[in-house]
Formats: C-alpha cells, structure tokens, sequence
C-alpha cells in the first residue's frame, strides 16, 4: 500500500495532535472533511494505523522496572509458549526473534522481586527452555513513529 504526501501529513497531524477532530484536521491541511475521513478509513482497512487508544506509561502505573526476557523454547512449542504469554499481565509485548532465542519479551515489573516473579513463573511454563534478561537503565528514545513517517512522506532518496 502506498502513502502519499497527504496520507504522510494526516499521519503527521495525528501523531503531533491526537485529540484532534477530522473537521479540524481537514481544515489544517486545506481538504475536503470527507477527503481525510476517506484517507483514515483506507489507512486503517490497510493496517497503516493499527490503534487509536491513548499511550499509557508502565511506570505511572506503578511498574517501573522494564526488561527484556530472552526466552528459548522446546522446538515445535513456539505457539502455545506464545499463548501462555498473553496470559501473563506484566508481559507488555513478545516478539518471535532470530539469533539468541526464539521469543523476546518486554516486562514491566513493580520492583526487581516482582520482576524476579515473573522470570520464575516464565521459567515455569511448558515448554520454555530457558530464559536471559536484560533490564532496562534509561530510555534514550521513545518509542516514536513521527520520523518514520516523515521520512516515508519524502520518498525513495530524499534524505
């Protein structure tokens, strides 16, 4: 699916201006209101825009510490591994990976013995293998999208 410049601009107004109605949106950009509700209808039916709900901060929530569980699994059990992990509150994504293991996990934990908790009930699940965590410091960049879709706006070999 191609993103032109005006799906890149309404891409841009959404990430900057979240709260923003499509009638003040249209209005930014200079269109037609029915012109950016197409345009949004068409990113979502694509998968360009995948959600709408608020960003939420683990640590606000009183979850500050943030892993990342390596987790090795049996082969052939990599699905049902997966679908234990959903259950898993405190796991915040899991990703099937190549290299050092098969599942990379980010975990929010309220203090290093909740985080040891979780490692154990990981550990614990048919057809893990073994686990290696790696514990966040400090974020240097947020998760972020914004210079992604601006560089995807400009197209092949414009820096």
């Amino acid at each position: 699916m191609a993103v032109d410049k005006l799906d890149t601009r309404i891409l841009k107004l959404l990430i900057e201006q979240p709260r923003t109605s499509v009638r003040e949106y249209a209005r930014i950009l200079g269109v037609a209101r029915g012109t950016v509700q197409s345009r949004l209808d068409r990113l979502e039916r694509d998968g360009v825009i995948t959600g709408t709900g608020p960003m939420l901060s683990p640590a606000a929530l009183g979850h500050p510490v943030l892993a990342f569980v390596h987790i090795e699994v049996t082969q052939g059990h990599l699905d049902e591994v997966g679908d234990a992990l959903a259950t898993v509150p405190e796991i915040i994504e899991a990703f099937s990976i190549t290299g050092g293991g098969d599942l990379l996990t980010r975990v929010a934990a309220r203090d290093n013995g909740h985080l040891e908790d979780v490692i154990q009930q990981l550990i614990q699940l048919p057809g893990v293998v073994r686990t290696r965590t790696e514990m966040a410091l400090r974020e240097r960049v947020a998760h972020r999208l914004l210079p992604l879709v601006e560089s995807v706006g400009r197209g092949p070999g414009h820096p």
